[in-house]
């Protein structure tokens, strides 16, 4: 059975994509102020959250006026002197 396209097909499917563009663009305008403050809500949110994170890294672990010293030099570590021979030159004009 071969099905055949008719106007009334075609100007009833242009009106239904028609109907629901302008029905997502009215919800659209309804529901982006509630979903706005949402997204801004649970972005201040995460804010605060690093924001609290890195306050309590930066307390000072010392005293004021107390020396620290945060890498202690390795001892073994040894010259090599197998680098090679220096030369020294001069330039000549």
């Amino acid at each position: 059975m071969l099905q055949e396209a008719s106007l009334y097909g075609f100007v009833r499917t242009i009106f239904i994509i028609v109907l629901v563009y302008y029905a997502i663009k009215i919800l659209t305008r309804l529901f982006a102020p509630y979903l706005m403050r949402y997204m801004s809500k649970k972005m201040q949110q995460k804010f605060e959250g690093q924001f609290g994170q890195q306050q309590q890294r930066q307390e000072p672990k010392h005293k004021e006026g107390e020396t620290v010293i945060d890498k202690i030099p390795n001892r073994n570590a040894s010259s090599n002197s197998k680098v090679g021979e220096y030369i020294d030159y001069e330039d000549v004009d």
